[in-house]
């Protein structure tokens, strides 16, 4: 029997149980639909945050001390910068407080409390003013830099140069807005305020500094400074190296990589269930096919067919049916992809996870059609053909 002759007869069998034929496919389009859409949206998610890592550059390290019986000293900070390597260091220390100006609150506000080289240290660019300059903390001015949906948000269409907002109750001159840039390592910039970190103390905060960011000058040598700057806090600080972290950029993408990895291998395998679930549901449907269609294979069998061509005759059914699912389950995820782009999530279509996924609706048909298929070409034609 030719090829050709044995995928229409397949089509035919398929289309004369259209209910029962499309509840078969339906396990294959969930199973691979969701496989498509959850590893998408893990991909999407660790793209996400590889470009907010990347957006503050690979020639930053961020240094951190975890205990709170410790801190840097300012004077200490600017020791970090006469080590090899070291470019410019810049304390960050998140504050609360309320900000408002007349009746308007910005609840979302995150306010930073920081020095003069921070705008150089984080790449970030202002659209207009100046920045906070060692004169404001020398003498911890009540000076701030707004970022651009705070400005908006206070403003609206004036410009803010020069005007006051109001830190707890307290006035701040607006020296400077920041470009709009949107997210960084989690953080909205386009919501933040920094003021310098000598002034913190007025917003009932302790000037204390536990977090820095240090940028090199040599890209190919930050391992060296890592450990410089790790041997410094070490020896000079006397802060053991359980009480501190010193990481760059790199390290931070490649803890990224092995997250997205891990959680890739688990949304797919949870996912792939379903794939098992619909290839026994296309197994059982086969096995009833074969059943009702006993005293055919009783008369093809009389009339010449050969084990093998009954063999081939429900694998290729059971393959069609597979691949024809596997298609529907491709376009349903994509679709469903596209859907969870337009509500807010980040979808990354993967060409090789959509190569898999079609590839394994194939292998479907192929392992879970085998037994039915071998069921109905050993069916002896006497005993078939008596079949009522």
């Amino acid at each position: 029997m030719k090829l050709l002759q044995i995928i229409k007869i397949a089509f035919k069998n398929i289309i004369s149980n259209k209910l029962r034929s499309i509840l078969t496919m339906l396990g294959l389009v969930i199973g691979i639909s969701s496989v498509i859409v959850l590893v998408g949206i893990g991909n999407g998610s660790s793209s996400e945050v590889k470009s907010q890592v990347q957006s503050l550059g690979t020639d930053i390290l961020t240094i951190a001390i975890t205990s709170s019986e410790s801190s840097f000293a300012y004077e200490e900070i600017e020791e970090l910068k006469t080590i090899s390597n070291v470019k410019e260091v810049t304390p960050f220390k998140n504050i609360s407080a309320t900000v408002n100006r007349g009746s308007t609150t910005v609840t979302r506000a995150s306010i930073i409390g920081t020095n003069a080289s921070y705008l150089e240290v984080t790449n970030t660019k202002l659209e207009t003013g100046r920045s906070i300059s060692i004169i404001d903390i020398e003498n911890k001015s009540k000076v701030c830099i707004l970022g651009k949906d705070i400005a908006t948000s206070l403003f609206s269409l004036a410009d803010p140069l020069g005007e006051s907002i109001k830190l707890n109750g307290d006035n701040y001159v607006v020296i400077g807005v920041l470009e709009e840039q949107g997210s960084s390592m989690g953080n909205d910039i386009d919501s933040n305020i920094l003021i310098p970190i000598t002034t913190a103390k007025y917003l009932g905060s302790d000037t204390s500094i536990s977090n820095l960011y240090a940028k090199v000058e040599d890209e190919e040598r930050i391992g060296r400074t890592i450990s410089s700057i790790e041997n410094y806090i070490r020896t000079t600080l006397q802060i053991s190296s359980d009480e501190y972290s010193v990481t760059s950029q790199e390290s931070m993408l490649d803890a990224v990589d092995s997250i997205d990895n891990t959680l890739s291998l688990l949304l797919g395998g949870i996912a792939s269930i379903s794939l098992i679930v619909g290839g026994i549901g296309v197994m059982n449907v086969m096995l009833v096919s074969v059943t009702e269609r006993t005293k055919e294979i009783g008369i093809r069998k009389a009339l010449g067919a050969k084990k093998s061509d009954i063999l081939f005759q429900f694998l290729i059914e059971a393959l069609v049916i597979s691949i024809l699912g596997g298609i529907l389950g491709i376009i349903c995820g994509l679709v469903m992809g596209n859907i969870a782009t337009k509500v807010g999530y980040t979808f990354e279509y993967s060409s090789i996870v959509v190569g898999i996924s079609f590839s394994s609706s194939a292998l479907i048909g192929i392992l879970f059609g085998i037994f039915p298929a071998y069921r109905a070409a050993k069916l002896n034609p006497i005993d078939a053909l008596r079949v009522e």
